[in-house]
């Protein structure tokens, strides 16, 4: 039998927030901070404005970035579709010769080893089992 807790203790959920109350009306006004200027607050808003600025330009640029990998994908699609059968299977296809060509290839060359150990052992005898 499960055991049973309050509250849900999932992952990626917090627990609510507990908030006092009451307030004081020293609370609900904005207060500054004693140590700084307004000069010092002037500044301090446009390293945060910069900060913002940067963040936006580096998110555009990721987005640029993924657009323009996306957008053959869709140009191929349409030139695909416009071309006969024939063309179409043969870009299709391409990657089974390709395959088709490897796997000839390492069998060949496997056969070709079988035959040079045949001659190795059997024949001359230069490895003894």
């Amino acid at each position: 039998m499960a055991k049973r807790t309050r509250g849900s203790h999932r992952p990626g959920r917090r627990p609510p927030l507990r908030r006092e109350a009451t307030r004081s009306s020293s609370a609900a006004a904005p207060a500054r901070p004693s140590g700084l200027s307004r000069e010092e607050e002037a500044r301090a808003a446009e390293i945060e404005a910069q900060i913002v600025a940067e963040e936006r330009a580096a998110e555009q640029a990721t987005r640029r970035s993924r657009d323009r990998g996306r957008e053959p994908e869709h140009v191929m699609s349409r030139s695909r579709a416009a071309g006969p059968l024939s063309v179409r299977a043969a870009d299709e296809y391409a990657y089974v010769r390709r395959d088709v060509r490897r796997i000839a290839r390492i069998g060949g060359s496997l056969i070709l080893l079988l035959a040079v150990l045949h001659v190795l052992i059997n024949v001359l005898h230069v490895i003894q089992l």
